[in-house]
């Protein structure tokens, strides 16, 4: 293993050495190219102070590796990196530069440059390393090896490219089937859940003196059934009983409290229970079964022959009366609700409806739309007012229409409009 250097004073003088020494161990012609430019920016600044500069390199034919040290005047290497020369250094100190790169061993009596240790610094590489070679040919063979490798690299990435832009599009049309049968799923399931609300809801009723209409609108497509529920059936003395309940939360889990809560109420109207009573009563019922159960309610009994009006309240907004003179009011009813504290209804509150009047039973959803159910209260009365003359079965989708232009609060509403024309 022997060690050679060779001074140099110019930057062709330096070009042409490593060049020589590179193509002297076979090194690839890109590799060669790179340790050129690199030598030269490597020893740039000194050169250019007119300062000699040291090539320096070591055959090792055990490991193959040829190393090649670049060696300046202390304070003249310049601001240099190792990652950032064309070829990467393996170690930069103030005067050094070292490579250490894979390599062939010489030809047999070959003249390597710098054969003889004690060249004079001003001698000319060419004459130094004691043979003569085409360094343009070697040049342009770097090159074009350079050439070769940028693009077989912008093959590379347009090939990258290419299968990028079409697993991209596979991924996109995946994306595009799953979407599509998630929606087709979410429709079924809305579809299903359509069907089992409309199979829960009560059957139309006659009563002769009494239109109804009723509206039901869910917080979201996706999960149709609520806790907003009614109930309306006439009972043995020709009364016509309405139940309204509005049940803690959405979606399945509330639909089954609510419809615990209407057929509880159902049960204890046809048993003869006075109308203030059901309420607590419904409360009792539920309790051992279901202590998470919590609802509002809203009960009613009209007399299709008199108009007569009863109503009993466990925390649920007021029945809205319009009369046939555009008159309106709220009826408010005191009662806490199923599941609240003390839940029951105190002494109902009667009213006596008039042909032409019209009572709207609804759920907050249809005045909390914009979260504030004061506000909520002026605007129901103006869509009723708008509405009043329309036709009753008209009439609840109506009002939802209305009261929905604006939504910041999404919930399950329910409207219920009954219309009093007489017998």
């Amino acid at each position: 293993m022997t060690t050679r250097t060779l001074t140099c004073a110019t930057t062709a003088g330096l070009t042409r050495a490593v060049r020589a020494l590179a193509r002297e161990h076979a090194l690839d012609p890109a590799v060669r190219g790179r340790l050129v430019l690199s030598a030269a920016e490597a020893a740039g600044a000194a050169l250019r102070a007119g300062r000699e500069t040291v090539l320096e390199w070591t055959y090792d034919p055990d490991e193959g590796v040829l190393t090649v040290v670049l060696r300046t005047p202390p304070g003249e290497t310049g601001p240099v990196a190792a990652a950032d020369l064309p070829m990467a250094a393996d170690a930069v100190t103030g005067e050094e530069v070292v490579w250490h790169l894979p390599a062939s061993p010489p030809p047999p009596g070959s003249a390597a440059p710098g054969a003889d240790a004690g060249e004079n610094a001003g001698q000319d590489a060419r004459q130094d390393a004691g043979h003569d070679f085409d360094e343009a040919a070697l040049a342009a063979e770097e090159l074009r090896a350079v050439v070769a490798a940028a693009d077989a690299l912008t093959a590379e990435h347009r090939r990258l490219k290419d299968e990028l832009a079409e697993t991209n599009s596979g991924v996109l049309a995946l994306y595009v089937q799953l979407d599509e049968r998630d929606e087709q799923l979410r429709t079924a399931h809305g579809q299903t859940l359509r069907e089992l609300e409309d199979a829960l809801r009560p059957p139309p009723i006659k009563a002769d003196g009494l239109e109804l209409a009723v509206h039901y609108e869910p917080a979201g497509t996706d999960a149709p059934t609520g806790g907003d529920l009614y109930d309306w059936f006439v009972l043995p003395d020709g009364t016509v009983h309405i139940t309204i309940v509005d049940a803690l939360g959405h979606g399945v889990t509330s639909t089954r409290s609510a419809l615990n809560v209407t057929h509880a109420v159902r049960t204890l109207a046809l048993e003869g229970h006075r109308l203030q009573s059901i309420v607590g009563r419904t409360d009792e019922i539920l309790r051992p079964f279901d202590r998470s159960v919590m609802a509002t309610v809203l009960l009613a009994r009209i007399d299709p022959a008199t108009g007569e009006l009863w109503l009993a309240n466990g925390s649920h907004p007021p029945a809205l009366l319009l009369r046939r003179d555009g008159t309106a009011r709220y009826l408010e009813a005191r009662g806490r609700g199923i599941g609240f504290p003390l839940p029951g209804s105190e002494t109902p509150l009667t009213e006596r409806l008039a042909p032409g009047d019209l009572l709207l039973l609804y759920t907050d959803g249809l005045t909390e739309s914009r979260r504030d159910p004061i506000e909520g209260e002026k605007r129901l009365i103006e869509a009723a007012h708008k509405h009043l003359q329309s036709p009753t079965e008209e009439v609840p989708g109506a009002i939802a229409e209305d009261m929905h232009t604006v939504i910041l609060h999404p919930d399950d509403t329910l409207a219920l409009a009954v219309r009093f024309v007489g017998q």
